[in-house]
């Protein structure tokens, strides 16, 4: 992964994992103090700007680890050159797998972001000594796979209204996860208009019609292109095409 241009690798006194603001639902959630110190010891920090490459499809992975802040999308790139969105990673999620020595995937940061990073080789020896590490990993990999299936779902059979509404319910679901977002009522949008059409197998104006169909409606509000905010719930979950929306489909990967 690849260092911000103006931004160093960062690291002080106050980044202790256990003030970290997503300690609970990160891969280390499981690890006792001991296990913990440990990975305290081997972490770093780095930075990224907004459209910046974290990782390469097909690179070899020197190191991994958590999303702090900030968004970041999975894209694939085909053989004709065209690029699909495949996934969107938010704070406590996870970039990389030990073990797996490259990118299946590039990875990019949408907004500015924030990593807490291991070195990959002395992070799976970490994991061999760690099982609660290990026991997490495993979680979060088979949230990401229920996912994909959920994904698969929604491009192949939701319409246009239900992929939109669907896409505005995980954005609530992962920012009511963030520590500062009890207090917030607007949800931000990390995506353009552009890049959720890509997203979601829609075009921009289709995605701008539901958008707009949804505000007449009076199930959300658009202070502006970045922010929504929900207005009528139970609505929108109708719409939706869902009863609800599983935890592991709010990973988007």
């Amino acid at each position: 992964m690849q260092s911000s241009s103006n931004v160093p690798d960062l690291m002080s006194a106050a980044d202790r994992c256990q003030d970290c603001p997503i300690r609970h639902r990160a891969v280390c959630s499981y690890s006792s103090p001991s296990e913990l110190a440990e990975l305290n010891a081997a972490k770093f920090y780095r930075e990224y700007d907004l459209g910046q490459e974290i990782i390469g499809e097909g690179e070899q992975i020197p190191t991994l680890g958590s999303v702090i802040s900030g968004v970041v999308a999975l894209q694939k790139t085909m053989e004709d050159g065209r690029r699909q969105m495949v996934g969107l990673l938010f704070p406590s999620d996870f970039i990389g797998r030990p073990l797996r020595p490259r990118a299946p995937y590039d990875a990019v940061a949408v907004t500015p972001v924030r990593m807490c990073l291991f070195h990959r080789r002395e992070f799976e020896g970490i994991m061999t000594r760690n099982q609660a590490l290990e026991r997490r990993l495993l979680e979060m990999t088979l949230d990401e796979l229920d996912a994909a299936r959920d994904w698969m779902l929604l491009l192949g059979r939701k319409t246009a209204q239900e992929k939109l509404a669907t896409f505005l319910l995980i954005l609530n679901k992962r920012a009511a996860l963030s520590d500062s977002a009890a207090s917030r009522l607007d949800i931000p949008i990390p995506l353009t208009r552009e890049a959720i059409a890509e997203f979601l197998g829609l075009t921009i104006e289709t995605v701008s019609r539901q958008f707009t169909a949804l505000r007449k409606a009076g199930v959300i509000e658009l202070p502006d292109k970045r922010s929504f905010k929900i207005l009528r719930m139970e609505d929108l979950v109708d719409l939706s095409g869902d009863d609800g929306l599983s935890e592991a489909s709010t990973a988007f990967a």
